[in-house]
C-alpha cells in the first residue's frame, strides 16, 4: 500500500457507515467515487480529515474506467462555503463525475 494510513481512515469509516460485511465488500467488489464521499462525510470525521483521506487514498485503488498517465482531481466546492462536497477527475478526454467512477481496492 502506498498509504496505509488513508486506507485505514477509509476503512474505519466504511465500517462505521455500512458495517464489517458490507464495508469488506465494497472495498474488495468496488464502489462508486460517489460512494466513497458519502460514507466518508457520515462518519465521524471533520471534513478536512475525509478529503484528505480520500484523496491520499486514491492511488491504493483501482480506479475504472482506465484514467491514463494524464489526470487530476477537480474539487467540487458547495453554494457560499469552502467545503468540498464533491469531487471530479479530469482527463485530457473530458471530466468524470463521481458516480462514473468506479473504486476497487488494489489486491
Amino acid at each position: 500500500m502506498k498509504n496505509p494510513d488513508a486506507i485505514a481512515v477509509i476503512v474505519s469509516a466504511l465500517r462505521h457507515v455500512h458495517g464489517d460485511d458490507i464495508a469488506r465488500m465494497m472495498l474488495v467488489e468496488g464502489m462508486s467515487l460517489s460512494n466513497l464521499i458519502d460514507a466518508m462525510f457520515s462518519a465521524p470525521l471533520t471534513h478536512r480529515e475525509a478529503v484528505r483521506a480520500i484523496t491520499d487514498g486514491l492511488d491504493d485503488f483501482v480506479i475504472t474506467p482506465d484514467l491514463g498517465l494524464i489526470w487530476h482531481l477537480k474539487y467540487v466546492y458547495g453554494d457560499h462555503s469552502l467545503h468540498v462536497v464533491d469531487l471530479e477527475i479530469a482527463t485530457p478526454d473530458g471530466t468524470l463525475a463521481s458516480r462514473d467512477v468506479w473504486l476497487r481496492l488494489a489486491s
